[in-house]
């Protein structure tokens, strides 16, 4: 089988659709951000509610995710959906209309969460496989949406330069064509790999799995992260824009996070492996939200856009981009360190769930607030803090007794 022998590149091909879900079906949104919030004449509060409505469809996606997959093989799941968010990214570029873009966010979060459920279960079933190399699969798998980041670096302002030469009413809706279409051809490229996955057998209806409770902590602490991140990753670039930062220093700075991103796999895959607690969660947590405080405080003091201080936005984005996705991996390898094999979809959803509802309710704070007084320092703010939060949070989760 491919994935026996190579599965290295079997991981690469579920981080692809890893960069489906999250790296071009969300992240790159916050490059649009800017262009849409002028265009369409939006207020913050109207702009960050665009990223609670793809939150909100990812937290439905979670939840139907198991029921899905009791009547669906995982791999043709993960395939579909795959398939699915694309279509619904390139129908955004189809129209300017707030609320049916509302809509087709809320879609493309449904079909994110259901590829992203199904990739963690795909990913856990090869770090099985090859035990030995299981926490670098992972991060493997976590580091897709950096590669999403990364291209949309170079695919966004691309397709909207070129939109607004070509003289289109709305030139950000050539970017989401162009994103759509990727989704659908990264899809093609991912089918063979992935098939090739041997699959879990299905657990038993009726199993009552390992009890909620039992892992409490480290759910809150991934909900804070979902309400930390979401902030960061939303409203950054119009941050960066509002301190004056050259168009060209802020593409840079975007495709270096992403690139951060994709080498974290190996930078967190021996503490990920070595932790069976929340203690991997604290400590991402902890750096993501000191990352997100550099460049809030540096908007609420008004520091000058020096060497020294553009160096710092570029260490917050690194910092940021080595981090926030292997705090995702941390939980599926709690999963896979605490739960039998029969538990992981039922465990993986329940993170993905929380982690959904995290970021409904971030994006709309963090957007709230930068309408305020404070502006978008102030939102950034508070998503540091809710962040550090998490990282409090997570160091009281202790392992769980194996079965």
């Amino acid at each position: 089988m491919f994935s026996n022998k190579h599965p290295f590149l079997t991981a690469f091909s579920l981080a692809l659709g890893s960069a489906i879900a999250l790296g071009l079906a969300r992240f790159s949104y916050g490059l649009l951000l800017p262009v849409m919030k002028e265009d369409l004449d939006w207020s913050y509060l109207v702009a960050g509610t665009m990223n609670t409505a793809n939150a909100l469809g990812y937290f439905l996606g979670a939840l139907s995710s198991p029921m899905i997959m009791r009547k669906m093989s995982v791999h043709r799941f993960f395939i579909v959906a795959s398939i699915i968010t694309g279509c619904f990214l390139y129908f955004s570029g189809a129209t300017d209309n707030t609320s049916l873009l509302f809509v087709l966010r809320v879609i493309a979060g449904v079909s994110s969460a259901w590829v992203f459920v199904a990739g963690g279960v795909l990913v856990s079933q090869l770090g099985t496989i090859h035990s030995s190399r299981s926490g670098f699969l992972l991060g493997i798998y976590y580091g897709g949406p950096g590669l999403g980041i990364f291209v949309s670096t170079l695919a966004v302002p691309f397709f909207v330069e070129w939109g607004i030469r070509a003289q289109w009413e709305h030139s950000w809706q050539l970017a989401w064509y162009a994103l759509g279409i990727l989704c659908i051809a990264l899809t093609v490229v991912l089918i063979r790999p992935v098939t090739s996955i041997p699959a879990i057998p299905p657990k038993p209806m009726g199993h009552s799995g390992t009890p909620l409770q039992t892992y409490v902590p480290v759910l809150a602490a991934y909900f804070m992260f979902g309400v930390g991140y979401i902030g960061y990753m939303t409203f950054v670039i119009a941050l960066l824009k509002q301190l004056g930062l050259p168009a060209g220093t802020i593409n840079v700075f975007y495709a270096v996070l992403g690139l951060s991103v994709m080498a974290s796999s190996r930078l967190w895959a021996q503490m990920l492996d070595h932790y069976k607690g929340g203690q991997s969660l604290a400590i991402l947590n902890t750096l993501l939200g000191f990352a997100s405080l550099i460049p809030a405080l540096m908007a609420i003091y008004d520091v000058t856009l020096n060497t020294l201080a553009i160096a710092g936005i570029f260490i917050s984005g690194i910092m940021f981009g080595c981090v926030f996705l292997s705090a995702v991996a941390s939980t599926t390898a709690f999963v896979k360190h605490n739960m039998p094999p029969a538990d992981w979809v039922g465990g993986i959803t329940a993170f993905t769930s929380i982690f959904a509802a995290g970021q409904i309710v971030g994006p709309t704070i963090a957007g709230w607030i930068s309408d305020g007084k404070g502006g978008l320092a102030s939102g950034l703010l508070f998503s540091g803090l809710a962040l550090l939060l998490g990282g409090l949070l997570a160091t009281k989760q202790k392992p769980l007794l194996k079965k």
